[in-house]
């Protein structure tokens, strides 16, 4: 399998590691094959993708779409490191505010699964770093949401503790402020 999948401590949220073919040439690797990440229990189906560049320091999140455009999302790091991170806002689920956090970077080349339900941000480690990320549903801005990066409830261990945010950003409310309207449930994990 070109893949390795790792199912996170929110066993939703999923880290992928792709198979690498380096060499001195350079290297080959598969970022998305709908039979292996079916085979895995993450049968998705993809219809956009979008592309971000960001400088150190910057923090983006903590951003999800509400019912019925939410989204799910594949992001990787083109160049660079990032902090990636996933909060389940699931009303009813045994990980409800907790999350999850990993490094994403151009040398690990690893990718990280966020599913419908969660919130999804990242902070950049590296001087630039350049995200690809792909999602289940196109881009809504009546949809648009998010919760605080800083929200004590969530209480998200970021690496840097003034991250450069949008105006947006800094205006995000607190989880208990918000409504996402996810409910969780057992079948759907």
């Amino acid at each position: 399998m070109p893949f390795e999948f790792e199912r996170l401590d929110i066993p939703e949220v999923v880290l992928v590691r792709p198979k690498v073919f380096e060499d001195e040439r350079g290297f080959f690797l598969e970022t998305y094959k709908q039979s292996s990440f079916s085979e895995a229990g993450i049968p998705q189906r993809f219809v956009q993708d979008n592309h971000s560049r960001s400088v150190e320091g910057v923090l983006r999140g903590l951003h999800f779409q509400i019912p019925p455009a939410a989204q799910g999302k594949l992001v990787r790091a083109l160049s660079g490191e990032i902090f990636d991170v996933a909060v389940d806002l699931r009303t009813g689920s045994p990980t409800y505010a907790r999350w999850v956090g990993v490094v994403l970077s151009e040398h690990n080349r690893h990718m990280l699964f966020v599913p419908e339900g969660f919130a999804h941000g990242f902070l950049v480690l590296s001087d630039r770093a350049e995200i690809a990320y792909k999602v289940t549903a196109e881009y809504s801005p009546e949809h648009d949401a998010g919760v605080a990066w800083d929200d004590p409830e969530i209480a998200v261990d970021w690496p840097l503790a003034k991250p450069i945010l949008s105006d947006k950003d800094m205006a995000l409310p607190r989880l208990r402020d918000a409504d996402p309207g996810f409910r969780y449930t057992e079948e759907a994990g």
